[in-house]
């Protein structure tokens, strides 16, 4: 009996610690370009939000655009939200990359 509250225990610790782990935003762009829709889902939405405005400002830098606000973001994002929900087990960097791409010429560029 005392070994199943144990065990028991045990198990509620290790979700917790799960569950507070997909909470976290990572903490490096190597940890952050492997995190799928989904994970990213899994997180809180101030969490969330970080991260994807972390990668897309990594995937504009790289494309030498610029990320604006007002419409244009708003259009990026709901291209990212749609990639997403088509495909939840894809990278969020990787919708992110081609929600730029396809915009590119649309975005201001870099100087």
């Amino acid at each position: 009996m005392k070994l199943s509250f144990v065990a028991a225990g045990f198990a509620a610790v290790l979700l917790a610690s799960a569950a507070a782990q997909a909470q976290l935003p990572p903490l490096n762009f190597d940890q952050a370009a492997y995190i799928t829709c989904k994970e990213a889902h899994a997180m809180n939405p101030e969490a969330r939000k970080a991260l994807a405005v972390y990668l897309a400002e990594h995937a504009a830098r790289r494309r030498g655009v610029i990320i604006p606000d007002g419409p244009m973001g708003t259009q990026l994002a709901h291209l990212v939200r749609g990639g997403c929900t088509l495909s939840p087990d894809a990278y969020l960097f990787t919708v992110i990359d081609r929600a730029i791409l396809a915009e590119q010429s649309r975005l201001p560029k870099r100087q």
